[in-house]
């Protein structure tokens, strides 16, 4: 598959790059975002980070805003940022910030006129990893992370694809989004009224009883929750996926951030730590 370079900066002693391609699970042009740590320029094969942004960003918020770069160069790890959805003049969109262009919610949308290009889950999941792996030199071993509807793509799509991630983590995520105001908007318009299509892109319901039929396989998992998050309450519930992976014993770390919000001052705060955390598990 082949990749159209359009931007490269130096950082870190490694490498920034900005990369199109055409997309056949999107059926759009893509851009996404990697950056490459020093280590691959040594001839070493990486593994890779796999991090989804939230509602409104591109491949370009957390590159450029989160401070990822330093501890990434250090520890050996690719990261790879893709956009937050399908993009171009014939893309269908809305009026609203929490739907269409910018808000994919890394579903697989079966409603018109979504369903030509909002096809994300598969993105994510199948043609940017082949991608990757077929233009870079990586390892087998991926981890995946995100903020937000990041947060809420990345903590899903490791409990459906427990064999294809060694970890996962998430600043601020949308974990039952079933139940909150952007998730309820977002996959009426993408999936329909079905409910019951819902719970397979809903983070609580596929820990408590999807995961569990499906494999033993735990995902080690990091949250980490500001306590000033002004979307706390109405959109991001942590303390649901807290009951459910007490029920469940499952191996989730949620830490709580007294002060802190929902902006990338709080994701540049901690970053380090979750890459630390991936990187025990990248071995």
């Amino acid at each position: 598959m082949s990749i159209n370079e359009i931007s490269a900066n130096k950082s870190f002693s490694g490498w920034h790059k900005q990369f199109t391609h055409t997309s056949s699970a999107l059926n759009c042009e893509m851009r996404f975002a990697v950056y490459l740590p020093p280590q691959m320029e040594q001839g070493k094969k990486v593994p890779v980070l796999y991090w989804l942004s939230g509602l409104t960003c591109t491949d370009e918020n957390f590159m450029q805003k989160a401070g990822a770069h330093r501890m990434a160069a250090e520890l050996g790890m690719m990261i790879v940022a893709p956009d937050t959805s399908p993009r171009g003049d014939d893309v269908a969109d809305d009026e609203g910030y929490d739907l269409g262009k910018g808000a994919g919610f890394y579903v697989n949308a079966t409603q018109e006129p979504w369903a030509k290009h909002y096809q994300m889950y598969d993105y994510i999941t199948h043609e940017l990893p082949q991608i990757i792996e077929g233009n870079f030199s990586v390892t087998e071993q991926k981890a995946i992370a995100g903020h937000s509807m990041g947060g809420h793509g990345a903590l899903m799509i490791a409990l459906r694809n427990p064999q294809m991630f060694v970890s996962a983590s998430a600043f601020s995520p949308i974990v039952n989004p079933m139940n909150c105001p952007w998730g309820e908007k977002a996959f009426t318009a993408y999936l329909g009224d079905d409910k019951e299509v819902w719970k397979e892109y809903d983070t609580c319901y596929l820990m408590e009883n999807y995961l569990m039929e499906q494999t033993d396989q735990k995902i080690p998992m990091l949250v980490s929750q500001g306590e000033a998050d002004q979307f706390l309450a109405e959109q991001l519930k942590p303390e649901a996926l807290q009951a459910v992976a007490s029920k469940k014993s499952y191996p989730l770390i949620l830490e709580y951030h007294q002060g802190y919000d929902h902006s990338y001052y709080f994701i540049a705060s901690f970053i380090e730590q979750h890459l630390k955390f991936h990187a025990e598990h990248l071995v």
